[in-house]
């Protein structure tokens, strides 16, 4: 069988751009497994949120929120323990405190060794980008919210609950009005699945949409999704609206006793035609999965 090919996960620093005053970030350039990267400053200390996939792309990140803090301290905080978005913080160690919710530290120290070993087999180039990675260690774990002050500007790190994953977490900056989702939410991309049975099944489409729902709710002008291009509160209709139709033919084909695999044959065809740009049509099956698990039968 020949390996799948991916292009390099590489972050590309150089490409940051500011969303509001002190507040950069990284964007993933359309590339798989890079996400997008915040650097949030405020008068005396600095966070940065998600550290790429591996030890060469956290140096580059760290070494970029370095030179934008000119010496302010140093946070780093991840969305979820997906290895993309925190497979990198051991290079921030003795460098920034490290902060997470206590669900997310404990999806990293029981999972983050099989989701090493799953990704390090997705292609080469992410293989080798994987060559070193130590799981990083939280600093500081905190239940269920965090208000970080970074002088003059406080930050509100607020665990959501299982949706994405156990332990999601999104990163909302309320003097620029700007919400960092991680994989809660993407943009021109179909919902990213984690659904692994018998090994993860911690994914919740039902209360995906509910977090999605309570998310609305707060009117974020901007939106800084895990991956994708950043938006307003539209990105956060549009996947509410696509997990509501996913789970709405999901159960209604349930119901009528459609076997799984013709479910999610039936279900990817009607979601793709609502929306033949967006990528990713091969978690579209692993959300059927999931949502035919949550039917209440």
């Amino acid at each position: 069988m020949t390996e799948p090919t991916l292009p390099d996960p590489a972050v590309q620093v150089g490409n940051a751009r500011e969303l509001a005053r002190d507040l950069l970030v990284v964007p993933d350039g359309g590339v798989p497994l890079v996400p997008n990267i915040g650097v949030i400053g405020g008068t005396h200390s600095v966070l940065v949120v998600e550290t790429g996939l591996g030890v060469a792309n956290a140096e580059a990140v760290l070494e970029f929120a370095l030179e934008q803090a000119r010496g302010r301290r140093l946070y780093l905080t991840t969305t979820h323990f997906h290895p993309e978005h925190a497979f990198g913080a051991q290079v921030f160690a003795g460098e920034a405190t490290f902060l997470l919710n206590r669900d997310q530290a404990d999806d990293l120290a029981r999972k983050g060794p099989g989701y090493l070993a799953m990704f390090r087999g997705l292609a080469e180039s992410v293989e080798r980008r994987l060559v070193g990675v130590e799981l990083g260690r939280p600093d500081f774990v905190y239940d269920r919210e965090h208000d970080l002050d970074l002088g003059g500007r406080v930050v509100r790190l607020r665990a959501t609950g299982r949706a994405h994953s156990r332990g999601d977490q999104v990163v909302r900056v309320p003097d620029a009005d700007v919400l960092f989702t991680g994989d809660l939410v993407e943009a021109g991309q179909f919902a990213i699945f984690p659904w692994f049975p018998p090994h993860d099944t911690d994914v919740s489409g039902t209360r995906w949409l509910a977090v999605v729902e309570r998310l609305a709710a707060t009117g974020a002008r901007t939106v800084v999704p895990g991956h994708g291009e950043v938006g307003d509160a539209r990105l956060l209709a549009d996947v509410h609206d696509y997990l509501r139709l996913l789970r709405d033919e999901t159960w209604a084909r349930r119901e009528s006793g459609v076997d799984e695999a013709t479910i999610a044959e039936e279900v990817e065809a009607l979601v793709v035609r609502r929306h033949p740009e967006w990528v990713g049509r091969e978690w579209i099956g692993k959300g059927v999965g999931c949502l035919c698990a949550e039917h209440p039968a």
